[in-house]
């Protein structure tokens, strides 16, 4: 079970959003890399980096702030927002980026996911971002007809890292994981499944080492982390607790 901070980019600075609505973005830190450095400090072993101008776009926008923090920062970083052709996916990766993620790309065209997967084996994660359980695309502008689990299944063989499910509903507002959905994707497809959107306290985080949540590999936090009402250091050490140093699984 993998705690990953989440690192937002808008313009070059590290915002969260409400929801997914790029007019409502709280700016956090002015400082990308600094953040980054930060989150290492406080122990974490992964981050999870979005190019938030790059998803809605369809091209990375926010490069410049991404290298720095790969350069303030030893933690391995997957990215995502605006990856869309395999010459893009192939560039980060010889950059330093560990994993990219595919959002919009898995939905329009899935088989550069396989070819990536293929390609960059145990280095491509897809993202699904659900909405009412329909998979939202383009920076969440729009919903395609495909849900969730028909979207997870079409990549059950393509050997995908993991995949990243996002309750949109929630994302930003502090409500909680939908674990319950998250569950139910990880026990239908034998991908890693991370779960996204809506982490706001402590709460989240003990029903994360519940028995339940057993599948899961691990969870994204984001404003939790950064207005303080998700403390780090208490946090990683109840993932310590259940699966020992940090909570690293030994999937990775």
């Amino acid at each position: 079970m993998i705690l990953y901070p989440a690192i937002d980019l808008k313009d070059g600075q590290c915002v969260r959003l409400r929801q997914g609505e790029m007019d409502q973005a709280t700016v956090f830190n002015e400082d990308p890399a600094a953040q980054a450095k930060t989150f290492e400090d406080q122990g974490f072993e992964w981050l999870h980096v979005v190019d938030l101008n790059g998803a809605f776009e369809g091209k990375p926008v926010n490069g410049p702030a991404v290298e720095a923090i790969f350069a303030a920062s030893h933690l391995p970083i997957q990215l995502g927002g605006g990856i869309r052709d395999i010459d893009t996916i192939a560039d980060w990766l010889d950059k330093g980026i560990d994993r990219v993620i595919l959002g919009t790309a898995a939905v329009r065209d899935p088989d550069l996911v396989r070819e990536a997967a293929r390609d960059f084996p145990g280095c491509i994660a897809v993202g699904i971002d659900a909405r009412d359980g329909k998979v939202a695309i383009e920076g969440w502008a729009e919903t395609s007809e495909m849900t969730a689990l028909d979207l997870a299944r079409r990549f059950e063989d393509a050997g995908v890292a993991a995949i990243i499910h996002t309750d949109i509903a929630r994302d930003g507002l502090l409500e909680g994981l939908n674990l319950d959905a998250t569950v139910e994707l990880a026990d239908a497809v034998s991908v890693p499944v991370i779960a996204s959107g809506g982490l706001g306290s402590i709460d989240d985080i003990k029903r994360l080492v519940e028995p339940a949540c057993a599948k899961l590999d691990g969870a994204i936090a984001g404003r939790a982390l950064y207005d303080g009402r998700l403390d780090a250091a208490e946090a990683l050490g109840i993932i310590a607790a259940k699966y020992g140093h940090h909570g690293v699984t030994g999937q990775y």
